[in-house]
């Protein structure tokens, strides 16, 4: 599958920033697709077979073939909205970190709000290294809603919510330059270009959270909205096609609108047969509104509880119940891949987005929280778009993959039996080396743990043995998973298979329930009763030396207070090593609040403190040189300084953590380091900042790797069946895979001197 990547350099990459996007074939991503939140499907008006979504995980998608295929690309952070030029059917708008057009139908992006020379600074201040424009003059504001005038590309308005509050701005050129146009009166989320008003003084229809706001000639008044309290949670409008004012449908919870004026009046609508309703979303066609779909989040029927979407064809007098579902059976006419039978229907739910071709009422697209599902037939059938199942039974992705995952696996017994540690998909394995896949946990693992598996450990002697850490918390160990929940009542543990994956066998004796997020196996241990040590998050480490029978906690010398015990590491000498995360995102910094790095020389009976270098406070991952055990790389998480993160990258020691100096700082954000088994000279690492790096000598001097471009990135893994390639597993994008030497050919076009620096 071709893949659209994102070569942008960041301040991560310390190089001028060019702010495009361009395609990179030899990139592929791998896994079953699907498995996490899916936003904004958006139709061509050209032609109902591009279709564009977003996900909360930092990757938007394209497709050209009505979601036969995708093509993943990144512009800096979570695209909010995408909109299409109404007359060039390949330029296309994104707002996502800043605003992004594309003018050949997503081959490449490029940045035009704010315009590149105008940049001085790119920096990631937060813990998830959400990107930060420095600009000349007053920051820009954020873009909450952009439309084209239906007569003239080179029109564009936005509404721009900023301190000074909500404006309208406009373009005359494409967007190379903006003028105010006065402010609007509410924060507008959508706006909307009468077709039919004159070209010198447009009809404007701006949607807000409550009410519509519009400008006709010139001027401004807002029409009151529907709701006394509370606030639209979806809104969507269209334009008769004999003239007239737009008709608009929102929903707020339990309430349906409709108004086929403009907003200026409103009449609640409800969908016959369903009580105690409640609703997601809502969405139109922009040249048939008297068609809508309403994503129906929860309601009960006939005494049983229901969700799924409900349509309209006569502007909201009436709905009918076109996809119902419960928690357990799928609706009639939904055609899902692997995730519903897998999980049931209650895994995705009602839809998060609904899309609509303007141009066609009866194609409509719906996104939840693990599929992409497509109609053609006006809602009788959906078809998942996601993943498709290949010869065997198995699935594999589209392009459209939204998981986050810890690790890929390789069986030592096989080399076609891969395996990819999940979050909320829980464990997959592949039989033939990565064409399809299959979920691992359907057999043994309590169901309190399924949603991530964080790490495997095999036997190297035992075929078919092996152990697995896994959770039913996720997204460890970024804070916000434990800001509102006490890490003593995280579930989880240690499962065991002796039958390579079918089947498992829990085995926590002495360990309780803990959120396990690492494994590591003593090669040198007896086969019969292997030492095993696992990482607790918020309880410690714990050790089996009877294969995973039975186990004991192991805290001598470690903090009292729940350690975030999170990666172990053992060196050739069988001394380990211990990375505890911080406990905040700015860590507190001098204080119990920051992460630290231990060590043990006599297997875990004793910790010894070893002082992070100066001004650290968030170590991530460390890997230990295979020649000399002395040298120590350690991946280094920033801290927050005000509007940019500090102390962060790579660092180096050669005494064992006796000393350190910093070898990579342009990026803050580095998850973990790998050192290639084949030769210790290459190292990779990789982390939130749309990067990959490679080091060739040791460690020493670093270089990015083009081509990989994801936002959030965890590991690299060299592919133990071909030495020129790597895996790259991250924080929402499933598994990629391509060249470890990087695609110097497809490197972006050098800067020019107008460019900003990328300073830290």
């Amino acid at each position: 599958m071709k893949r659209c990547l994102a070569l942008f350099a960041l301040a991560a990459a310390a190089l001028a920033a060019t702010f495009t996007v361009t395609p990179d074939p030899r990139w592929k991503i791998i896994g079953p697709g699907g498995g996490g939140a899916q936003f904004s499907p958006t139709l061509s008006p050209h032609n109902p077979s591009r279709v564009l979504v977003a996900c909360d995980m930092t990757g938007s998608y394209i497709t050209d073939d009505a979601g036969e295929s995708w093509h993943n690309f990144n512009l800096m952070g979570v695209s909010r909205f995408f909109v299409f030029d109404p007359h060039d059917p390949d330029r296309i708008y994104a707002q996502a970190a800043g605003l992004w057009r594309t003018a050949n139908g997503g081959k490449s992006w490029e940045l035009i709000d704010p315009r590149p020379e105008s940049i001085k600074e790119v920096t990631m201040p937060d813990d998830h290294a959400g990107v930060r424009f420095l600009t000349e003059g007053p920051e820009p504001g954020n873009i909450s809603a952009l439309a084209v005038d239906p007569a003239d590309s080179k029109i564009l308005y936005a509404a721009v919510s900023s301190e000074a509050g909500a404006v309208l701005r406009l373009s005359h050129d494409g967007a190379e330059s903006w003028r105010d146009a006065g402010v609007i009166p509410i924060a507008a989320t959508r706006l909307y270009i009468d077709p039919e008003s004159p070209k010198n003084s447009r009809t404007i229809y701006a949607i807000g959270n409550r009410s519509v706001a519009v400008r006709e000639n010139g001027a401004w008044r807002e029409n009151p909205g529907p709701l006394p309290t509370g606030s639209f949670s979806g809104t969507s409008a269209g334009f008769p096609s004999d003239g007239g004012k737009p008709v608009i449908y929102a929903v707020s919870g339990a309430n349906l609108f409709v108004s086929e004026d403009g907003g200026a009046s409103w009449r609640s609508s409800s969908v016959a047969g369903l009580d105690a309703a409640r609703y997601e979303t809502i969405a139109t066609s922009l040249n048939h509104p008297g068609v809508a779909y309403v994503s129906v989040s929860r309601a009960t029927a006939g005494g049983v509880s229901v969700f799924g979407v409900a349509k309209t064809t006569n502007r909201g007098a009436s709905w009918d119940f076109i996809r119902r579902e419960t928690s357990d059976t799928p609706g009639a006419g939904m055609h899902d891949a692997w995730l519903t039978r897998r999980f049931g229907p209650g895994w995705g739910e009602s839809p998060l987005g609904l899309g609509v071709a303007p141009n066609d009422p009866d194609i409509v697209y719906s996104t939840d929280y693990g599929r992409t599902m497509r109609s053609t037939d006006g809602g009788s059938n959906w078809t998942a778009v996601y993943s498709k199942e290949v010869e065997g039974g198995g699935y594999t992705t589209r392009g459209l993959d939204v998981t986050t995952n810890y690790g890929i696996h390789f069986d030592p017994f096989d080399a076609k039996r891969i395996f990819i540690s999940y979050t909320d998909i829980g464990l997959f394995h592949s039989e033939d080396g990565g064409r399809s896949w299959f979920s691992s946990t359907t057999n043994g693992v309590p169901r309190r743990w399924v949603n991530t598996t964080y790490w495997l450990e095999f036997d190297p002697e035992v075929k078919g043995r092996m152990w697995a850490a896994m959770s039913g918390n996720h997204d460890l160990p970024r804070p916000k998973m434990w800001r509102t929940q006490n890490p003593d009542n995280y579930v989880g543990g240690v499962v065991r298979s002796d039958d390579g994956g079918k089947t498992w066998t829990r085995t926590t004796n002495g360990m309780g329930e803990t959120a396990a997020t690492h494994i590591l196996l003593d090669p040198t241990s007896p086969k019969g009763s292997r030492v095993l040590y696992v990482t607790g998050f918020g309880r410690g480490v714990f050790k089996s030396t009877d294969g995973g029978e039975t186990w004991t906690l192991k805290n001598n010398g470690l903090p009292a207070h729940q350690p975030f015990a999170w990666r172990l590491i053992r060196d050739r000498n069988g001394v380990l090593y211990l990375v505890i995360a911080r406990r905040s995102e700015n860590g507190g910094f001098g204080n119990a609040e920051d992460g630290f790095l231990y060590r043990s020389d006599n297997g875990a009976e004793h910790w010894t403190k070893i002082e992070l270098p100066v001004g650290v406070n968030g170590p991530n991952g460390l890997a230990v040189d295979s020649a000399n055990p002395r040298r120590l790389y350690l991946a280094v998480w920033g801290r927050r300084a005000t509007d940019r993160a500090v102390d962060g990258g790579i660092f180096l020691s050669n005494d064992a953590g006796a000393s350190w100096r910093n070898v990579l700082s342009k990026d803050q954000h580095v998850y973990d380091i790998t050192i290639d088994p084949r030769n210790a000279n290459i190292l990779y690492a990789c982390g939130f900042e749309s990067s990959a790096w490679k080091s060739a000598d040791r460690g020493e001097t670093w270089s990015r790797i083009p081509g990989y471009d994801f936002k959030w990135g965890h590991r690299v893994f060299p592919d133990p069946r071909n030495a020129s390639k790597i895996y790259i597993t991250t924080y929402g994008g499933s598994v990629w895979h391509g060249p470890a030497g990087g695609t110097d050919s497809y490197r972006s076009t050098p800067p020019s001197s107008r460019s900003p620096k990328t300073r830290r």
